[in-house]
C-alpha cells in the first residue's frame, strides 16, 4: 500500500506539520513536527498540559490557521496550500467547528442559528433538514428560542447542530464542555458519543478527564509534540497519563 493510500483512510491526516508563533529567540513552536491521523468515524481527544498546542493543533487541522511546514490532509484533500476562499468553502462544506463559547447569533432563533451556515454558502435551506438536526440534539420544541432563552447546555446542542447541519465530514470541537455545568456537559457527551457511534468523525480537544474517556482515544500533546496514546481508559487512566505528562 502507498503513502498516498494510508492517508485516504483518514478523515484527517498531519504530515510532519509545524506552526510557529513569532521569529527569532522568542519564537514558539507550539506544533513541533506532528504525524497524526485521526481515522474515520472515530472520536479523537486530544490532551495536554496548559500551553502544549492542543487548539493550534486542532485549528491547523480544521484549516483555521496555516503551517509552517507539512502537510494538512482533509480526506484525499490536500488542503495546505489552500487559498482563503477555497479554505472557506471547505470549512462550509466538509468541516463542522463546536467552541467552548457556544458563538451563536444572539439575534436569532435556534432554528435560525442552525440554517445560518448554509445561508452563508449560498444555499437555501431546507426547513426540514434544519428542524431534523434540531431534533436529533433533543431541542425540537426550542426552534423559536434566541440564545438568551437557553440553558448553557442547550446552547451547545444548538451550536452542535449547526455544526451538523452541513454533514461535515469531520466535526472538530474545541473544549466543547469547558462552559457547561457537569449535567449539561454530560448531556453534550452522550450526544457526542451517540454521534461517534452512527459512524461520525470527532476530534475534540478537552483538559477534562471525563469528557475524553468518552472518546474512542486520547492523544496527549506536550510542547508541540505527540507522546503518548491511550485507547479504551478508563476516567482515571486517562488522569493519570495526563498527570504524569505535566510533573
Amino acid at each position: 500500500m502507498t503513502s498516498s493510500e494510508v492517508l485516504l483512510r483518514g478523515a484527517v491526516s498531519l504530515q510532519d506539520v509545524t506552526r510557529t508563533y513569532g521569529t527569532g529567540p522568542s519564537a514558539v513552536r507550539a506544533v513541533d513536527h506532528v504525524d497524526v491521523e485521526f481515522a474515520r468515524g472515530t472520536w479523537t481527544a486530544v490532551m495536554g498540559p496548559s500551553g502544549s498546542g492542543k487548539s493550534t493543533l486542532l485549528h491547523c487541522a480544521a484549516g483555521l490557521e496555516r503551517v509552517d511546514g507539512g502537510r494538512v490532509l482533509l480526506g484525499g484533500t490536500d488542503i495546505t496550500g489552500a487559498s482563503d476562499a477555497e479554505l472557506t468553502a471547505l470549512r462550509r462544506s466538509r468541516i463542522g467547528f463546536v467552541f467552548q463559547s457556544f458563538n451563536l447569533i444572539g439575534s436569532l432563533t435556534a432554528e435560525q442559528n442552525i440554517a445560518l451556515p448554509l445561508r452563508l454558502g449560498g444555499l437555501r435551506p431546507d426547513r426540514g433538514r434544519v428542524l431534523e438536526v434540531l431534533a436529533s440534539v433533543g431541542l425540537s420544541e426550542r426552534a423559536d428560542h434566541r440564545p438568551r432563552e437557553l440553558s448553557g447546555g442547550q446552547q451547545q446542542r444548538v451550536a452542535i447542530a449547526r455544526a451538523m447541519v452541513t454533514g461535515p465530514e469531520v466535526l472538530f470541537a474545541d473544549e466543547p464542555t469547558g462552559a457547561l455545568d457537569s449535567n449539561a456537559a454530560r448531556t453534550v457527551l452522550e450526544l457526542l458519543r451517540g454521534m461517534a457511534d452512527a459512524g461520525q468523525t470527532i476530534v475534540m480537544v478537552t483538559h477534562d478527564p471525563v469528557a475524553a474517556a468518552r472518546a474512542d482515544a486520547v492523544q496527549y500533546l506536550r510542547d508541540g509534540r505527540l507522546v503518548d496514546r491511550l485507547v479504551g481508559g478508563s476516567v482515571q487512566d486517562v488522569a493519570d497519563r495526563l498527570v504524569a505528562l505535566e510533573r
